[in-house]
C-alpha cells in the first residue's frame, strides 16, 4: 500500500501567475529574483554564502525546468545538463485570494469558493463597531494600531505601549487576516489566545481569512522579538479536502508545522508543531520512518514567508532555501517503494518586490518516487491537481474539478 508526503515550502513561488496584474505583482518572480541577486553577489553576510544560489536536489528533481514553464527561462545556477529525476509541473491558482489558506486550500483538492473580505488600507482599518464589541466580549480597555503593518515594525513602535496600558495591538495586510500581538509575560499568553477566540467568532460573518495570535517577548530597551507561539485561527475549509477523504477512509493523517491551523483542525488528524523549518523537516523525517501504509503526511515551513519574504532578506531567504534542499537525500534515503514525496508551495512572497506582502505567482510542482517514472507534467491551471494526484496515489476518490500528474 502507497503512503504520501505533500511538502509545502511556504511563499516559494516561481514566477508572476497569468492574472498577477490584478494583484499588482505582474513581473513578482520569488526563485527567479532570489537566484538573480545571488548570482550578482559575491559574498553575503560575512561570507556565510557566496556566489550563485545552490539547489542541487532541488534542481535534479525539476526545479529550473518548473521554473521554465512558468517563466520561459532557467533562473542563474538552476540549469541542469541532464534530464530532471522527477515529475515536474507549475500550477496556477484558481482561488481568489493570494493567501496561505487559499493556497492551502486548493493544494488540497478544495478551492475557495468565493472572494474574502479585505480591510481597507486606512486609519481606522477595522469598523469600529466590530472593535467595540470585541473589546467588550474580551474585556479590553481597547486596542492599539488598528492599521495595516508589518508586524515587526508595530510591535516595535507600540510594544512599550500596550505593556504599560494592556491594550493588544491589533493589524491587517493586504491577506485577509485580523492580526494581534500581546507581550507573553506581561499579557499573558492564554489570554491572547483566548481573545483570539473572540476575534474569530466576531469575523466569521465577515469571511474574514485568518486570525493571528502573535506574542512577543522583550523590553523596550532591549527590543521586542515575536516568539514561536503563534497561533492561527483559520475558518473551516470547504468539505471534501484530501485530508479528509484520508480520514474517511480510515487512513492515518499527520499534520506537521502549521497546518492543523491552516485547516482549523479540520480531518488534520496527529497535529506536530515544528518552531522552524529544520525542525520541521526533523518531524517529516521521523514521520516518515513510522508512517504506517496507505498513510498521509502534510508538512508547511514557514520561515521561507514568515523570516525571510515578509522581511525581504534575499540572502536569509537563500540561505532557507539552500538548507532545505540539503534535507532532501535523507527524505529520499527513509522512502519505501510505494511512497510518494509533492514538495511544492502556496503563493509568492519576493523579497524583491516592492512592499511586504505575498505576490501572485505560479508554484513549483516536484513529484518524486522510486517507482514514478520522471516527467514533465506542464503548466496546471490549478493547484487541485496536487490533491487529486495525491488522492490517487493513496486510491482515494476526488472531485473531477482536478486532475492527476499522471494517469
Amino acid at each position: 500500500m502507497a503512503r504520501a508526503f505533500l511538502i509545502v515550502l511556504d511563499s516559494v513561488g516561481i514566477g508572476s501567475a497569468p492574472d498577477a496584474a490584478r494583484y499588482g505583482d505582474e513581473g513578482s518572480d520569488t526563485v527567479g529574483h532570489i537566484a538573480e541577486a545571488c548570482a550578482a553577489r559575491q559574498a553575503d553576510r560575512g561570507g556565510m554564502r557566496q556566489g550563485a544560489l545552490q539547489l542541487p536536489n532541488l534542481v535534479r528533481l525539476g526545479l529550473g525546468e518548473a521554473c521554465r514553464l512558468a517563466t520561459g527561462r532557467v533562473p542563474p545556477g538552476l540549469e541542469l545538463a541532464a534530464r530532471p529525476e522527477g515529475v515536474f509541473a507549475c500550477a496556477a491558482e484558481v482561488s481568489a485570494g493570494k493567501d496561505t489558506p487559499s493556497g492551502h486550500w486548493e493544494i488540497a483538492g478544495t478551492p475557495v469558493p468565493e472572494d474574502w473580505h479585505y480591510f481597507p488600507d486606512t486609519m481606522p482599518a477595522f469598523p469600529p463597531v466590530l472593535i467595540a464589541e470585541f473589546c467588550r466580549r474580551a474585556e479590553l480597555p481597547g486596542i492599539l494600531g488598528d492599521c495595516h503593518a508589518s508586524g515587526t515594525e508595530i510591535i516595535g513602535r507600540l510594544g512599550e505601549e500596550h505593556i504599560r496600558s494592556g491594550k493588544p495591538v491589533c493589524y491587517t495586510s493586504a491577506d485577509s487576516v485580523f492580526q494581534i500581538a500581546a507581550h507573553e509575560q506581561h499579557f499573558g499568553l492564554e489570554r491572547l489566545y483566548d481573545i483570539c477566540a473572540v476575534a474569530r467568532e466576531l469575523l466569521d460573518p465577515l469571511r474574514v481569512g485568518r486570525v493571528i495570535a502573535r506574542p512577543f517577548l522583550g523590553t523596550a530597551e532591549h527590543g521586542f522579538t515575536r516568539t514561536a507561539n503563534r497561533r492561527d485561527y483559520t475558518m473551516p475549509p470547504p468539505a471534501g479536502t484530501v485530508l479528509s477523504l484520508a480520514e474517511k477512509a480510515g487512513r492515518e493523517v499527520v499534520s506537521i508545522g502549521k497546518i492543523a491551523d491552516i485547516f482549523a483542525h479540520v480531518s488534520t488528524g496527529r497535529a506536530i508543531k515544528a518552531p522552524d523549518n529544520s525542525r520541521g523537516m526533523d518531524r517529516v523525517l521521523e514521520t516518515a520512518a513510522s508512517l504506517p501504509e496507505g498513510s498521509l503526511a502534510f508538512a508547511n515551513l514557514n520561515d521561507f514567508d514568515t523570516l525571510y519574504g515578509h522581511r525581504r532578506d534575499v540572502v536569509g531567504y537563500a540561505t532557507a532555501l539552500e538548507a532545505f534542499d540539503a534535507r532532501i537525500p535523507d527524505l529520499m534515503a527513509g522512502l519505501r517503494r510505494n511512497d510518494l514525496v509533492i514538495v511544492t508551495a502556496d503563493h509568492g512572497c519576493d523579497p524583491t518586490w516592492r512592499g511586504t506582502d505575498h505576490t501572485r505567482e505560479f508554484i513549483p510542482v516536484l513529484a518524486f518516487s522510486p517507482r514514478i517514472p520522471a516527467r514533465d507534467a506542464g503548466v496546471r491551471s490549478t493547484f487541485g491537481d496536487i490533491g487529486a494526484t495525491v488522492a490517487r496515489h493513496l486510491g482515494l476518490a476526488m472531485p473531477s474539478t482536478a486532475t492527476a500528474l499522471w494517469n
